[in-house]
């Protein structure tokens, strides 16, 4: 069932109905999308203009907004503005994060390096490791702590997201301290599946999936 309610005048879907993982998929892809629109100066945008863009049908991106609104007008389009502020706050980008990252290797340097979290409310405070080469040292601004340490820092900060950039075979001992730490949300990059739990969320990110299907897709060509 989907309930309506009103919010500054826009009219929102209160759902009961689980949205699917392809539509949460295609979500930053939008907001992605929208922003480059508003930097180029662009107001408003029909569905169909939007698919020609981003090569989704028109009533696929009607169907994807449903989900969480009416967004758009008949014979208008979108507010291209607010359409970005409405899919900013589906996605909880209208907060910031506290992120820490343990593993201090090349994942997690490059993920330290990558100016466009902190853009996005994404603020990494700590990094952690076990090589005592790098610990103590700070890399762009972010101190390496000795992971012995991980338990204290979260009983003693605030962290809302925990990053797993290290080997496998320790992936899932550490996420069991992130979730016993109190944090919302597990980004893993390690080998290793993680497992969501109720109350926290998992992202597992595998590196050579992607190459894979880029592979596939060559040679299917």
């Amino acid at each position: 069932m989907v309930g309506v309610i009103m919010l500054k005048g826009v009219k929102i879907m209160q759902r009961s109905e689980k949205i699917s993982h392809a539509v949460i998929r295609r979500l930053p892809r939008y907001y992605r999308y929208l922003g480059e629109l508003l930097d180029s100066g662009i107001t408003k945008i029909s569905s169909k203009e939007l698919s020609r863009r981003m090569n989704v049908t028109a009533s696929q991106i009607r169907q994807d907004f449903n989900h969480f609104g009416c967004f758009g007008q008949q014979g208008y389009g979108y507010n291209v503005e607010n359409l970005y502020e409405e899919v900013k706050k589906i996605l909880g980008l209208a907060k910031n994060y506290n992120i820490i990252i343990i593993g201090a290797g090349n994942i997690g340097q490059a993920l330290v390096n990558y100016g466009n979290f902190k853009k996005r409310g994404f603020n990494i405070t700590a990094m952690f490791d076990i090589n005592p080469e790098i610990i103590g040292q700070k890399i762009e601004g972010v101190k390496v702590y000795d992971a012995n340490k991980l338990v204290g820092f979260l009983a003693e900060n605030e962290v809302d997201i925990g990053v797993i950039a290290i080997d496998g075979g320790k992936a899932l001992e550490t996420a069991d301290i992130l979730v016993a730490g109190g944090v919302s949300g597990i980004w893993n990059f390690s080998p290793t599946e993680v497992p969501s739990t109720d109350k926290v969320a998992v992202e597992n990110v595998h590196l050579t999936d992607s190459i894979m299907v880029l592979s596939y897709k060559i040679n299917g060509l």
